[in-house]
């Protein structure tokens, strides 16, 4: 059989892809190594609690498009963002806001929140930021930086600040109000029965083969689609032939506790250097579960090396020159459309992914 598309990936860009397409009657063929659907969104249950396998995803959007997109088809519960950091046995409220600078300082008011971070921040006389470090301490001075920005963001990164470009954090938000959602966005929420059944109703109408390899694959179909849209990454397309990007891997450790309520919150950062992990998950918090047990996941960074999973590109600029080089090795392959975070080389957040995958079909389509 020949299908329109074959593609590469059962996560968000993928399947909404393939939505867009199959509803205007293309036929897609989907494929995806792993054995389920949703791609790095991917929940199971275990215990009763729909556990989020591949790290914390909450859907947050400003996009009014793309929010009906998904709540036009599954239903979202009200789930707030509003995680907690710990260091070195102290808790503090995230994002930054008036509870966060109140447990740093004892202050009570926005001007006394303002003149304090002022006053730490002015006596570094830095100019122009050579690092991050620096841009750091500019915008938010020694508390801010020492106890919830440096640990975390050298184990996020696998550098020290000192080596990583300042504009990692043109900004560091700072909320002189006592608000600990951590988003702006006005929509946000977790699919109640979680991500692979947003997904699976995206994929209705296409065809999907799972625990498939694309390069096997290809060589056994050869010619089976007109088009290829993969979302794979795109130096590991090519075979590493310039040499590879730089991603970021993570290694989870999940188990089930028997107690009812680990540590009250979804979501408690560890900011910390010498604590191995980022943070910890509860996942049934997501959900407001109240079952008898609790399913736990730390979450630890890992430098990636080809052969590892790839979570996230670490596009700090200096990888500019070798992208564009992929860039352009990409155009003698019209046959071969790259999406997703990984095919694009950029750090998308899921409603970003979704824009992508909706506005790159219809331009698709557009192109007859």
């Amino acid at each position: 059989m020949h299908y329109d598309y074959l593609i590469v990936g059962a996560g968000l860009y993928g399947a909404a892809f393939a939505q867009q397409m199959s509803a205007v009657g293309k036929r897609c063929l989907v494929i995806d190594r792993r054995p389920h659907v949703a791609g790095n969104a991917h929940c199971e249950e275990r215990e009763g609690i729909s556990m989020h396998y591949y790290g914390a995803h909450i859907f947050h959007t400003s996009d009014e498009e793309v929010w009906d997109y998904v709540t036009s088809r599954v239903r979202f519960n009200n789930y707030i963002n509003s995680p907690v950091a710990i260091y070195h046995g102290e808790l503090y409220n995230l994002p930054f806001n008036m509870n966060t600078f109140a447990r740093l300082w004892g202050i009570t008011t926005p001007q006394q929140a303002q003149e304090e971070i002022q006053r730490q921040a002015s006596r570094h006389n830095i100019g122009q930021p050579k690092n991050l470090e620096e841009q750091a301490l500019k915008l938010v001075g020694d508390d801010i930086y020492q106890k919830l920005v440096k640990g975390y963001t050298e184990k996020q990164w696998g550098r020290d600040c000192k080596d990583l470009p300042p504009f990692l954090i043109k900004r560091l938000p700072l909320r002189f109000v006592f608000d600990n959602n951590y988003f702006t966005d006005r929509y946000q929420g977790i699919p109640e029965e979680g991500y692979d059944t947003l997904v699976q109703k995206l994929l209705e109408g296409s065809e999907v083969l799972l625990s498939t390899e694309y390069t096997e694959f290809v060589e056994q179909n050869p010619g089976i689609a007109s088009k290829t849209v993969y979302t794979g990454t795109i130096d590991g397309f090519f075979q590493y032939c310039y040499g590879p990007l730089e991603y970021r891997s993570l290694r989870f450790e999940t188990e089930v506790l028997d107690c009812e309520n680990y540590q009250g919150n979804a979501v408690v950062n560890y900011t910390a250097r010498e604590v191995p992990y980022t943070r910890i998950i509860e996942h049934k918090h997501f959900n407001f579960g109240t079952q008898p047990k609790t399913v736990i996941t730390r979450e630890y960074p890992a430098q990636w090396q080809p052969g590892m999973e790839p979570y996230y590109p670490v596009n700090t600029g200096c990888h500019q020159e070798l992208l564009a080089r992929y860039q352009e090795l990409a155009k003698s392959r019209p046959d071969v459309l790259f999406g997703g975070r990984l095919g694009s080389y950029r750090y998308y957040n899921m409603d970003q992914v979704l824009r992508a995958a909706l506005d790159g079909a219809r331009k698709e389509l557009a192109q007859g």
